[in-house]
């Protein structure tokens, strides 16, 4: 979930470092997150991967960590926030999903090239 909602953040808090497309690719990426695709990361990553790729990893270690860290525990593979009940904590999932999506949009949008 971590590298589409850090495209939003990305886009959301540097505009200025992104053209219109990207922006508007940026607030489709909030639901595509929010629903466990990642597919809509990948059109940043290919058009940056040095800067992207890093970026979406470090994020995605972060919030992999603070999960594994607290023991919580997903029971289904797949479904995103539709699938939230079936956290052992889904407050704090949605947290940690968060913090991961923020630390990569702000790393990402600071190494892009504006």
């Amino acid at each position: 979930m971590v590298p589409p909602l850090a495209v939003f953040v990305a886009t959301l808090i540097f505009k200025q470092k992104f053209d219109q497309q990207e922006r508007q690719a940026g607030l489709t990426n909030i639901v595509m997150g929010l629903s466990f695709i990642t597919e809509g990361a990948i059109p940043f990553a290919a058009a940056d991967p040095a800067r992207a790729i890093p970026s979406f990893m470090v994020g995605s270690a972060v919030a992999g960590g603070l999960v594994g860290l607290t023991g919580i525990k997903l029971l289904a593979p797949h479904g995103g926030i539709f699938v939230i009940a079936l956290t052992s904590s889904p407050l704090l999932y949605l947290v940690f999903i968060g913090i991961g999506a923020i630390i990569s949009g702000v790393i990402f949008g600071l190494l892009k090239k504006g």
